[in-house]
């Protein structure tokens, strides 16, 4: 065994010549030749990036856009009725905003004062120049009567208004939104009237800032713990900021490009943050360790690019990947959904291995200045690395690997499970906070109109020459289970198209309104339109989460099996092993499960519900499990590239695959630990947001990757390759042959990596510089 294994095996520390030993593992290849360009360059490469970042302001300033929501599900029966309404309801195009009204408990809104008061103000709304339209700005184009029999609720106390204003309101128009709701609240606050307000014109604005910087406070703090000096720490959160600086100018150019949807932001940062963070972390990292081996700034800097960068090239890959496959499921918005929170990754991935690898050489030694008192300097040499905590516990692993596995694997299991009892389907506006006004304004509709009033089921007849049509549907709808009202058909002007509206008993996110959905679509309306040419669908909130749902459930295996299908090959080319490259992708899905059986616990079964900021459980968004799952799918594949890259490097090196795993353990694993410890961080901090899908996100995210990196990545993992020894690194002939070599440890000097299995591979040192 060599000096290099000897030292690893006993604990003694690194070789004696350890210059020289750090010399000869310096990389080869094209993107050792980019990282030693910028190691030699960085004043051009940060004036490069000064210019870059230029062109995108100046692009934002031209071709800029703004965010707005788009939902379309092709081919479905929502799709087919929203275009009817749309092509055929020409007058009905803006966005409702409703005014909900609501007297002291006890009492009437219809006494003298309130009611003088209220038609005052509604009268106002109607006529007064501020609250009408420009060609710049939303205005309202008609306001109901809070006092008709529809509208006026049967216990007095509350009521409603529609006000309809003349374009759908996005982000832009929201101005003249609460224009509006300031003036109402203000002239019917003197009267005892309070005012809430919900419907498509109203949406919380995006707010953003809070839950970043506390993301930022407390991965601070965890860097400065792995670090030890406040200049080391700052590297990876500047890096992260000026990453997603980068990623919010692309999106809004993208946003001027196509339609954007209003939580893309909050992915961005979230998504942004954690990998920004993580990935300098590695590179950062390793740079150190060289420097603390004896290497120069420049070798040190063009090594940690070669090394630690090509890991972040292939885990931004894996990424790439798991969005593009969002693709599949046919859901445009998805699709945008993931390509705009995958931004954050781009730019970090560009950034890290560019900028980042100039920085760390003009810094060189002062990366270890200012050092954080009460904590002792961190030691990164190998003979330091293999006395650490996270070294023991890599031994502990692979010497117990036979209690451990399963031990760990039948507790995985089990928390994947609950996911099994996930309910897919849309939250209405009931579970949101209460600080939001929607809310509110939602519980009073409740309580004076009926849990259902929140949710009509619109169905859309397409008469076709049966003028009757209409009128059946609404006759069958009468005295139906789960029915509370139906109100009579709305035709065109054409007398082409007619809707009926159908109140059902329940709130729009419970399950017994998807059953009514299903009765309608299955018996009602195929019943009512049966001998003639009209055609109905039914549409609404409900309807639509349910067609979004099938569509997903429809593809999800296609979305799967090319997720899974192409990491495999890219894993398989990197590690020369199928052993590697299945457990990467069957323990990838045990997280994202464990996740979601999480999530599930919490919003929808409601166990420590009130941590959230939530006061009301509800089925998780259809559209959240797919985009989750593929961003998960990318971030836990880091942590499988960069303890693999590592393992790997040591076993070809002459290690055997137990000692490999304990040593690759010990060298990045303090890392791992601590990139998880500070993306889940990131993550949590999104659960303090106002918005429910938010906090839906941060809970998932979060808990899936702290079980992935703690507990799959750093022992389970660990202990099954070291049961399996090496057959670890098993691959076909024939498979191995027709694969492209793309490793991810980087090519060394001298002719690349030796086989595996050799116990002291060929060596040739590279020429002192």
């Amino acid at each position: 065994m060599s000096a290099h294994t000897e030292a690893h095996g006993n604990g003694a520390g690194p070789p004696s010549n350890g210059r020289r030993a750090a010399h000869e593992r310096l990389a080869t290849g094209a993107l050792a030749g980019w990282a030693r360009f910028c190691a030699t360059h960085p004043w051009r490469v940060l004036a490069g990036w000064g210019g870059i970042v230029v062109v995108l302001v100046a692009l934002v300033a031209t071709i800029g856009g703004g965010l707005r929501d788009e939902f379309e599900i092709p081919g479905s029966d929502t799709q087919k009725a929203t275009d009817l309404i749309e092509s055929q309801f020409k007058s009905e195009q803006g966005s409702v905003l409703n005014i909900v009204l609501a007297a002291p408990e006890g009492q009437r809104l219809d006494t003298p004062e309130r009611k003088a008061a209220i038609q005052k103000t509604m009268a106002e709304l109607r006529t007064s120049p501020q609250f009408k339209a420009t060609q710049d700005t939303a205005g309202l184009e008609s306001v109901g009567n809070p006092f008709s029999d529809a509208t006026f609720s049967d216990q007095g106390r509350i009521a409603y208004a529609e006000a309809q204003f003349d374009r759908v309101i996005y982000d832009k128009d929201r101005d003249a939104v609460v224009n509006v709701e300031d003036t109402v609240r203000d002239q019917l606050a003197p009267a005892g009237v309070t005012v809430e307000y919900n419907g498509e014109a109203e949406f919380p604005p995006i707010e953003q800032g809070t839950s970043e910087l506390l993301g930022l406070l407390a991965a601070l703090i965890v860097l400065l713990i792995v670090f030890r000096t406040f200049v080391a720490a700052f590297i990876p959160i500047v890096l992260a900021i000026v990453a997603l600086a980068t990623a919010f100018l692309l999106l809004f150019i993208l946003a001027g490009l196509t339609d954007i949807n209003t939580i893309t932001p909050i992915l961005v940062s979230m998504i942004g943050l954690g990998v920004g963070i993580d990935y300098s972390l590695f590179i950062v990292t390793r740079f150190r360790q060289l420097l603390h081996d004896g290497l120069s700034p420049v070798d040190a800097a063009a090594e940690a690019g070669a090394s630690a960068g090509r890991a972040v090239l292939f885990a931004g890959a894996t990424v790439a990947i798991g969005v593009s496959g969002l693709a599949f499921f046919g859901l445009d918005f998805v699709t945008k959904l993931g390509i705009g929170s995958a931004l954050g990754v781009l730019t970090t991935v560009l950034l890290a291995n560019s900028m980042l690898i100039a920085v760390l050489r003009l810094l060189g030694h002062k990366v270890d200045r200012l050092k954080v008192p009460f904590l002792p300097a961190i030691d990164d040499s190998e003979a330091a690395r293999e006395k650490t905590l996270v070294a023991r516990w890599g031994r502990f692993v692979t010497r117990r690997a036979k209690v451990v596995f399963p031990v760990v694997l039948v507790a995985v299991l089990a928390l994947a499970a609950t996911a099994s009892i996930v309910r897919l389907g849309a939250s209405d506006q009931g579970t949101q906070p209460k600080e939001q006004t929607a809310r509110r304004a939602y519980d009073l509709l409740a309580e004076g109109f009926g849990k259902g009033f929140n949710g009509p089921i619109p169905i859309v007849v397409a008469l076709n020459g049966d003028q009757q049509a209409a009128q059946r549907v609404y006759d069958d709808v009468q005295g139906l289970p789960g029915v509370a009202s139906t109100a009579k058909p709305q035709l065109n002007d054409a007398k082409t198209v007619g809707i009926v509206f159908v109140t059902p008993t329940s709130a729009p996110q419970a399950e017994a309104t998807d059953k009514l959905v299903d009765r309608l679509r299955s018996n009602v309306v195929p019943k009512a339109t049966a001998g003639g040419d009209a055609v109905a669908y039914v549409s609404g909130q409900t309807a639509a989460f349910k067609d979004i749902g099938q569509r997903i459930t429809d593809r999800t295996p296609l979305f799967l099996l090319y997720i899974i299908g192409v990491t495999f090959l890219v894993l398989a080319m990197a590690f020369r092993s199928i052993v590697v490259s299945l457990t990467a992708a069957v323990t990838t899905i045990l997280s994202a499960f464990v996740g979601f059986g999480v999530l599930t616990l919490i919003v929808q079964e409601g166990y420590l519900l009130g941590l959230t900021g939530l006061d009301q459980t509800g089925p998780i968004e259809t559209f959240v499990p797919p985009i989750a799952f593929a961003i998960l799918f990318g971030l836990s594949m880091d942590y499988m590239v960069f303890l693999m890259s590592r393992i790997r490097e040591e076993h070809v090196h002459g290690l055997p695959t137990e000692e490999a795993v304990a040593h690759g353990i010990a060298a990045i694993g303090r890392v791992v630990v601590a990139a998880a410890i500070i993306m889940g961080t990131v993550f949590s901090a999104f659960i303090l947001s106002g918005d429910r899908v938010s906090k839906e996100f941060g809970i998932l995210l979060a808990v899936a990757i702290l079980t992935d990196a703690l507990i799959v990545r750093m022992t389970l993992v660990p202990s099954f390759f070291t049961l399996l020894r090496e057959k670890t690194w098993y691959i076909p002939g024939w498979l191995d042959r027709v694969l492209p070599d793309l490793t991810i440890e980087a090519p060394q000097a001298g002719g690349g990596h030796p086989p595996a299995a050799l116990p002291e591979p060929p060596r040739e040192p590279v020429a002192e510089r």
